[in-house]
């Protein structure tokens, strides 16, 4: 079996989900007849990566530009090379392939429907097929994001189902660790802030320790503040030892958190629909303190009384793996509904 694998890489959380559903595949190789997969990663630049696929190929794709918290529309249009695009995808070859797969990845999805193979995205952007929360959005945002990465089995991942046939996150994390949390302890992922407001904004509360995360950073300690530089090994340690986090709204991090009862606090990027839309979920779920703005004393009180929320998702890597290499012979319907069979949520009333 060969398969074709196309991986947005805008978000980590992406990157994430591809190394968690590649490392599921590999573990079945034993079981399928020569089953090897080719990436296609776009909107990023290339990097080693955990993935042990046959090849790789990097393109430039799309990507958003952002500055303080906000898109930058304009910047965005002048920046992404459509010609390219078009060009890029015209010659991706996808003859040959049993299965392709896009997590959200135009170049694969647009290769494939143009040339009429069958593909399967598999994302959490898919899950804005249904009616599920949504902030922000507009009939351009809606045209874009249902055309985006186009495939013909779209298998959405989402906190909730909504009553529609979508799939929980993809978590690559291990909930059931022999976690020693430090109380004070507080992750902060806020790539699209400026970073060194966010820190000097967070240095007046000195009760709580902050690992700031950011590309942006270099590591040093300074009191309470303890500059990262973004790396997916050092921040999953960090994580596991966290009591709370502090985020921008993406889907990948804030699953996690709720798998290990992290409480969050987060901001969605302005302008961005589906953070936007996250936002609007996590708060008709109940799951995290969403805002608008950084303000200190509203971190401050969040931190003091917020309460967590622990969902225990079942591996949903694992299950798609395996239902891939299957023949994906389950409907959506039936996969959804074998995995929320035994989702629960934990509300914890504790104090921060």
């Amino acid at each position: 079996m060969k398969v074709l694998y196309g991986v947005q890489g805008t978000g980590n959380g992406h990157i994430t989900r591809a190394i968690a559903l590649t490392e599921a595949l590999t573990e079945l190789k034993s079981e399928v007849e020569n089953l090897e997969f080719d990436m296609v990663l776009s909107g990023r630049s290339p990097e080693p990566l955990p993935i042990e696929a046959n090849s790789f190929t990097w393109r430039q794709g799309l990507t958003f530009i952002t500055s303080a918290g906000n898109v930058q529309m304009g910047k965005t249009i002048m920046s992404n090379n459509i010609p390219r695009l078009l060009m890029d995808i015209r010659n991706l070859d996808v003859e040959g392939y049993d299965v392709i797969l896009s997590d959200f990845e135009p170049i694969v999805s647009w290769a494939a429907k143009l040339r009429g193979k069958k593909s399967i995205g598999i994302g959490h952007q898919y899950a804005f097929n249904f009616n599920v929360p949504m902030r922000g959005e507009d009939w351009l945002n809606t045209t874009v994001m249902r055309n985006f990465a186009p495939a013909d089995t779209a298998i959405g991942l989402h906190w909730h189902h909504f009553d529609h046939p979508i799939l929980p996150p993809i978590v690559d994390i291990e909930p059931d660790i022999d976690r020693e949390i430090e109380r004070d302890k507080v992750i902060v992922y806020l790539p699209f802030e400026d970073a060194e407001q966010v820190i000097a904004m967070l240095k007046k509360c000195p009760d709580y320790q902050f690992y700031v995360y950011h590309p942006k950073l270099v590591d040093a300690d300074d009191g309470n503040i303890h500059r990262r530089r973004t790396s997916r090994v050092t921040f999953k340690d960090d994580l596991y030892s966290a009591n709370a986090v502090i985020c921008n709204t993406g889907f990948e991090l804030i699953s996690e958190c709720l798998a290990l009862g992290i409480k969050i606090f987060t901001k969605p990027l302005a302008g961005q629909v589906e953070q936007l839309s996250n936002g609007a979920a996590l708060s008709e779920l109940d799951y995290a303190t969403v805002t608008d703005n950084l303000f200190l004393p509203s971190i401050e009180k969040w931190l003091k009384s917020c309460r967590s929320v622990r969902v225990t998702y079942p591996n949903v890597h694992e299950c798609l793996a395996r239902w891939i290499c299957n023949g994906t012979k389950e409907s959506v319907e039936e996969l959804a509904e074998k995995m929320w069979r035994d989702v629960e949520v934990v509300r914890s009333s504790s104090r921060g």
